[in-house]
């Protein structure tokens, strides 16, 4: 007994998670999918690190050659005190270890390439936008789900309300996600009492062009990577930054829950913090100055839920699991999230005992990293070396070991799944390849 592969699958989101869900059902072999997006598909946004675990399932679906041509391999993550003195380093993706590479590229190219992929494997007619949720459920009727929708005419202004029903909704649809919402009553999401400033700018190459490099503690930090393939071929650095500093309600360039996706006004102002970031790699003040624009956004995140899973709809990415941007693993979960799902519903012999497996193996996981993320993150260092030597150090082994260092790398790691040894022997997601790799098991 399985799942019929003509079950009609309803995903609400058309962002990385949406599209990678999509990709791993066809992969699955199941194809009774639509995709219903509130807003247009463009290549919008800054950039995002997708890590070795993500990579993977990227790859694995296809898509390998483009991630190639698009975004940068990340050879190296640096740290440094904010006055410019070097912590700790260590190689990532291939460098480190792994099968596989970690990508630093753009969040907007990144879509646009899963976006393709969507419409070639099972059709553009499949993509709805401008399609809006308002409110879901399940069916006690027929066992199904329903989503109450909210569709923009293209030639006019006008809006029309209708109602879908699927045998599964799937709610991809972001930290501010409407789903989430219909289904648990959640207020909005919990600000850290940090502020983001982000922008993109081209540059000359810094520290060889494929580095990460994170400058002091979360409260006072930058976050500094390379994301383009084309300007690197170009023999320049099209830069993605991210300027974290501690602000309160009052300052004017905090943020309220309700806003999001700001571009500064005030932007001498709002940098002020970061006016000293001066190095001899890099000119942090120069590098703000020169972005093409600066956004501001909230960290912010949910509390964990008890389940994802409400009988036929189901939670994934920052539906299910918003996390502050600390350990760059937001986007890969997301990944992993609809390569387990696509997988279960094709093992399992129900819907509903797959929603329970897919539920078991990554709800614990995920909640593990959030909370980790806000409390002992791979950058947590940052902060212990501030707390003891808010102006720099003469020996690092006087302030934090490295040994001590290591721990906290490793430790984050493991939270996070992406051990190198661990992930390399991991039978993969895919469906056909897993049967493949179990076969050769027997043999």
């Amino acid at each position: 007994m399985s799942i019929s592969k003509a079950i009609k699958i309803a995903i609400v989101g058309g962002g990385i998670g949406g599209m990678v869900f999509a990709l791993s059902l066809v992969d699955a072999g199941f194809h009774n999918i639509d995709i219903y997006e509130s807003t247009s598909l463009a290549e919008l946004g800054v950039g995002i690190n997708i890590q070795p675990h993500g990579v993977r399932e990227l790859i694995e679906l296809g898509l390998g050659d483009e991630l190639e041509r698009t975004g940068i391999l990340t050879k190296e993550i640096l740290y440094f005190h904010k006055n410019g003195q070097f912590i700790y380093g260590e190689a990532r993706g291939l460098g480190a270890g792994y099968n596989w590479p970690q990508y630093s590229i753009h969040r907007g190219k990144l879509l646009g390439l899963l976006h393709r992929a969507v419409q070639s494997r099972l059709g553009g007619n499949r993509i709805h936008t401008d399609h809006k949720v308002i409110n879901c459920g399940s069916s006690d009727e027929d066992g199904g789900a329903w989503a109450e929708l909210l569709v923009r005419n293209d030639t006019s202004s006008s809006k029309k309300l209708i109602t879908i029903k699927a045998d599964l909704i799937v709610g991809c649809d972001g930290v501010h996600s409407k789903i989430r919402k219909s289904l648990t009553n959640e207020g909005s999401p919990a600000w850290m009492g940090i502020t983001m400033l982000r922008g993109l700018t081209r540059m000359k190459p810094f520290l060889g062009g494929r580095t990460m490099t994170i400058i002091g503690p979360v409260e006072n930090e930058m976050v500094i990577y390379p994301i383009c393939k084309e300007a690197e071929l170009d023999g320049e650095s099209l830069v993605n930054w991210v300027a974290l500093m501690k602000t309160t309600p009052k300052q004017n360039i905090a943020l309220t829950k309700e806003k999001w996706n700001i571009e500064v006004e005030n932007l001498e102002e709002a940098m002020a913090p970061f006016l000293d970031f001066k190095y001899d790699f890099m000119n942090v003040p120069d590098l703000i100055r020169n972005a093409e624009s600066v956004y501001q956004y909230p960290m912010i995140d949910r509390q964990p839920l008890d389940s994802w899973v409400y009988d036929n709809v189901a939670l994934l990415g920052d539906a299910a699991h918003p996390m502050i941007p600390i350990g760059a693993n937001g986007g890969t979960q997301t990944i992993i999230d609809g390569r387990v799902l696509a997988l279960e519903l094709a093992l399992q012999p129900t819907l509903s005992a797959a929603l329970k497996v897919y539920d078991e193996k990554r709800r614990e996981t995920v909640n593990r990293i959030v909370k980790a993320n806000r409390e002992e993150s791979e950058t947590s260092f940052l902060e212990l070396i501030h707390e003891k030597a808010p102006e720099g150090f003469e020996k690092l082994d006087d302030v934090i070991t490295m040994e001590e260092l290591d721990n906290i790398s490793n430790k984050y790691k493991e939270v996070a799944g992406f051990q190198p040894k661990e992930l390399n022997k991991r039978v993969s997601y895919s469906v056909q390849l897993k049967a493949g790799e179990e076969e050769r098991k027997k043999k």
